[in-house]
């Protein structure tokens, strides 16, 4: 059963933000869009939601999209392994109707090899299977955008993700996984209304 909601009950100019580990919704991208006039709701990463277990944080994620950003003019926007937990929440729902923006996002294991750095998040395997399997429900208006030299977030693996699930992916030339700011503002400027 599809989620349903009244539009009139939603404020014109208001934004889901997943920011990544350690962000908050009033700060760094979250300002920006304060500062645009948006008002911005989501989960900050930190504390109380980051202290509960992963399949918890993802209950929470897909309970406020159905609950309270189930329509054609929600707006959500995720970053990192904010994008990470959005993936997870979109497996065990419908296709996402509103419009989505993932920035950098984190889609499975990652290792660098010179800093030697590796880490594999929870649910790798359950949110590939799902992926390969061709049971994953994609968001029906979604759009990705990684640093071309991002270990985190291989742009390899998020390419693939993007041509399996048919979501356009875009790669940020000379970044890593902290997107420039200039190239998120302007990005912002065409993508949101």
């Amino acid at each position: 059963m599809t989620p349903k909601a009244e539009p009139s009950k939603f404020p014109e100019k208001s934004i889901y933000l997943l920011p990544g580990k350690g962000g908050r919704l009033n700060k760094g991208l979250g300002a920006e869009l304060l500062a645009r006039g948006f008002s911005v709701t989501g989960r900050e990463l930190v504390d109380e939601f980051r202290s509960l277990p992963f399949r918890d944080q993802v209950a929470v994620v897909a309970n406020d999209l159905r609950s309270n950003h189930w329509h054609e003019d929600a707006l959500l926007i995720a970053n990192s392994f904010g994008a990470y937990l959005f993936l997870h929440a979109q497996a065990e729902l419908p296709p996402y109707v509103g419009r989505v923006l993932l920035l950098s996002p984190i889609v499975g294991e990652a290792s660098n090899e010179e800093a030697m750095m590796f880490f594999v998040p929870p649910g790798t395997r359950r949110l590939n299977e799902k992926i390969a399997s061709g049971t994953f429900t994609a968001p029906r208006r979604c759009e990705i955008h990684v640093g071309e030299l991002d270990w985190q977030s291989n742009p390899e693996q998020v390419e693939a993700i993007g041509r399996q699930l048919r979501i356009p992916v875009f790669f940020v030339p000379n970044n890593g996984h902290a997107l420039d700011r200039n190239y998120v503002s302007d990005l912002l400027d065409i993508w949101l209304p």
